[in-house]
């Protein structure tokens, strides 16, 4: 998944209230180091960034972001600088220079210098955590998937503990994880690269950070590729989005549903049904089933519940139709109650600390969350009916609920205002940023944008599956600056 050019690679909005970056661009240098990484490109540099914990108080507390580059290889075509801005929150730029740069550097012909970031909290960058337990950094209780019946208790209770525990242990650097500080960080990376203008590449979350750069600093960019988009809403920006994957499921599932039902499965023994409808009851009924008795797995102490089948489902509808057979042998082997059952990958180990508080701080630092605990349990019961297959988890209670501080900066407000030099690339069928949500960012955008809709499932788009068509029309506005004169559709 990491080796996809779009899988490696979302969306804020900064009000008028933001304020510019500290400092002249001349006082800060960038020294520049090798720092190859595992299966990456041997040419691939780093450099630390000094930045402001508080854009309010420049000469206060400061913290180091790692910034990267890979040189164009071609510097006879070389014709500016291409931002790379990884998706998240919590994605690393230095490690999506490492594993997609090569491709993204072949694909545009060497015509860029690919920059990139690893946001405060990430990676090389200063990091501080929460001082969470293990369990609370378990993957299934930071998705905060509620329990059997859709009880919202456990939630609740660790939701207060998180938000506590950030609050105690975070800090100002905590405080300061967010969009609105990502854009305030680019713009300072832009000043110490000394370019005038930066052409932007943004996948996922990405594309929120993107299109609030565009939005605050529009003098400043060139040419904007946003890969898989966000709704832009700026009441509910990660509260939206998390919602909106119970409808992106819903949407993605049939991909799947079709895939399992075809007889050429027969050929790997990985059918689930005869036809196409009983597929999703399949997966209910065992999830349903796991949730009364789970399975013991190779994992001591870690069964196969109901919830962690229900997270694999999602996850593997996320990305490429790739992942299918892996999910079906999960399936099928809990279905076998003689079958030894292996946790899928990710499920045994606790997320890092560090990460674990950037994903949930920026959540919580965006956007305000409401408060009333009775209105989740009334959202998660209504949204199991509407969307069992994610059993109310997009909408049930996060640590926002009960965070200590408001959001020190107003989500920016997407508008027609600016130069025309966007384009959005979307899969008809993406299960975290949904078309519809990518819809509402188009009609944010007006004019500034074209949106490319690519007719396939999962998450990412340029480079991910193949797909001709919409490779083509990004590369070839990345070299030339050509945009279709009206949306386009790509067609299977």
């Amino acid at each position: 998944m990491k080796h996809r050019l779009a899988a490696v690679l979302g969306v804020l909005s900064l009000s008028a209230t933001c304020l510019a970056v500290a400092g002249p661009a001349s006082a800060t240098t960038l020294s520049w180091n090798p720092c190859a990484q595992p299966d990456g490109p041997a040419d691939q540099q780093c450099a630390d960034l000094s930045v402001p914990v508080d854009y309010r108080k420049p000469d206060g507390a400061r913290l180091t972001l790692r910034v990267t580059r890979l040189v164009s290889d071609r510097p006879a075509t070389r014709r500016g600088t291409l931002l790379v801005v990884p998706g998240g929150p919590g994605g690393s730029g230095v490690d999506a220079l490492a594993h997609t740069g090569p491709a993204l550097r072949k694909a545009v012909h060497g015509a860029y210098d690919l920059v990139s970031l690893d946001p405060r909290g990430v990676g090389g960058s200063t990091a501080v955590g929460c001082g969470l337990s293990a369990d609370d950094r378990d993957v299934m209780n930071l998705r905060s998937w509620p329990g059997p019946g859709g009880d919202i208790s456990d939630s609740v209770a660790r939701a207060h503990r998180i938000a506590d525990a950030c609050a105690r242990n975070g800090g100002a650097v905590v405080r300061s994880y967010s969009t609105a500080n990502e854009v305030r960080d680019i713009e300072r990376l832009r000043q110490a690269l000394g370019t005038p203008k930066m052409s932007v590449y943004g996948v996922s979350y990405g594309t929120y950070v993107t299109a609030a750069y565009a939005q605050e600093h529009p003098e400043h960019t060139d040419r904007v590729v946003l890969d898989s988009t966000g709704d832009p809403d700026p009441a509910r920006v990660e509260r939206g989005w998390l919602a909106n994957t119970a409808a992106g499921a819903d949407e993605r599932f049939p991909d799947f549903a079709r895939w399992a039902a075809d007889p050429a499965r027969d050929l790997d023994g990985l059918r689930l049904a005869q036809r196409v409808s009983e597929v999703k009851p399949l997966v209910l009924a065992l999830a349903d089933r796991l949730d009364r008795t789970p399975r013991e797995t190779t994992t001591p102490h870690k069964p196969l519940t109901g919830n962690i089948l229900r997270q694999a489902v999602q996850q593997t509808l996320f990305y490429s139709d790739a992942n299918f057979p892996g999910l079906a042998q999960l399936i099928k082997a809990a279905e076998d109650p003689h079958t030894t059952l292996d946790l899928p990958p990710g499920y045994a180990t606790p997320m890092p600390d560090r990460d674990a508080a950037v994903f949930t701080a920026t959540q919580c630092n965006d956007v305000g969350w409401p408060h009333d605990v009775r209105g989740y349990a009334r959202a998660v019961a209504t949204d199991r009916i509407r969307h069992p297959l994610t059993a109310g988890q997009p909408v049930n209670i996060t640590p926002c609920a009960f965070w200590h501080t408001e959001p020190a900066d107003k989500p920016v407000h997407i508008t027609s205002d600016g130069p025309s030099n966007i384009l959005m690339l979307q899969n008809l069928r993406d299960p975290v940023t949904p078309y519809f949500g990518a819809l509402r960012m188009r009609t944010a955008l007006g004019d500034r944008a074209r949106l490319v809709t690519v007719d396939r499932g999962g998450h990412g788009s340029y480079h991910a599956d193949g797909k001709a068509c919409g490779d083509r029309v990004v590369t070839e506005f990345l070299l030339t600056g050509h945009r279709p004169s009206a949306d386009l559709r790509c067609t299977a």
